[in-house]
């Protein structure tokens, strides 16, 4: 997908909202687990019930590479139900040097076909270029996330400016607003205005919202650029909604909720 047709979708749906499948099968409704794939049954159950609300399905391939085969099975059929006109993303946070991290790309890219994958900068220049050189495809580059740990690493001060403003700058400068986003937690709600003066053409794919306590409200007003601009994820907010029978008309309720609040940011 490229960003024409990503921007167009945010605007007819006047939506920003990824749904993230991060799914724990031990979480889920009892009642699939006699599903032969109750993963991709939840998953689907959860995609009916959102596909025409959201604008992305984030992937955490944790969640399926712990089960083996079987989850990577899971993980495939649930990104082949997944209408193509919707933007998926493969939460993999890969990130190698040159030949492994191209096979990481064609992993995801061609085998899977996901239309993004989150990578690791930490180890520089030759480990992100191969994800940029795919047509239509993204590389959604960790910038300053939305864990606690961020102070560890990412906030230290390196020459007057913060590791993760350093890294973000530099890594901009290897690709496109194009064929780049970058993560920006919603946790971190109070610097996102001045990331958004460091790159402001970029899509932000913003984790942190529900959950974890970000702000909607806070995100959209200081994040946003003329063409919104950001890709805002909820995940366990919307897809545990409910547990019961019932799950999915839950997770749908939120994310509707989601979807009516984005709507007013979009129109303001």
């Amino acid at each position: 997908m490229n960003r024409q047709e990503l921007v167009q979708l945010i605007r007819e749906r006047k939506s920003y909202l990824c749904i993230g499948l991060d799914t724990d099968i031990h979480k889920i409704p009892k009642h699939l687990l006699s599903h032969p794939d109750p993963i991709f049954a939840f998953n689907k159950a959860i995609i009916d019930a959102t596909r025409d609300i959201c604008v992305a399905y984030k992937i955490n391939t944790a969640f399926y590479e712990c089960l083996g085969i079987r989850g990577w099975e899971s993980l495939q059929r649930t990104v082949e139900y997944i209408p193509k006109e919707i933007f998926t993303i493969a939460d993999a946070k890969r990130g190698d040097i040159g030949n492994t991290s191209t096979y990481y790309a064609k992993t995801f890219y061609e085998t899977y076909g996901f239309d993004s994958v989150t990578v690791a900068p930490y180890m520089g220049r030759d480990s992100v270029e191969p994800f940029l050189g795919f047509s239509e495809k993204w590389a959604i580059v960790l910038g300053l996330t939305s864990n606690e740990g961020t102070r560890d690493v990412q906030q230290l001060q390196l020459d007057g400016e913060f590791v993760y403003e350093k890294v973000m700058k530099t890594t901009a400068s290897w690709g496109t607003p194009d064929n780049m986003m970058f993560v920006v937690g919603a946790t971190k709600a109070d610097v996102v205005a001045n990331i958004r003066r460091l790159l402001p053409d970029h899509f932000f794919l913003v984790p942190g919202i529900g959950a974890q306590g970000g702000s909607l409200k806070e995100i959209s007003e200081k994040g946003m650029n003329k063409e919104i601009g950001l890709l805002v994820n909820a995940s366990r907010a919307v897809i545990y909604a409910g547990n019961d029978e019932k799950f999915a008309e839950d997770a749908r309720a939120v994310a509707l909720q989601y979807q009516a609040e984005m709507a007013r940011y979009i129109t303001a």
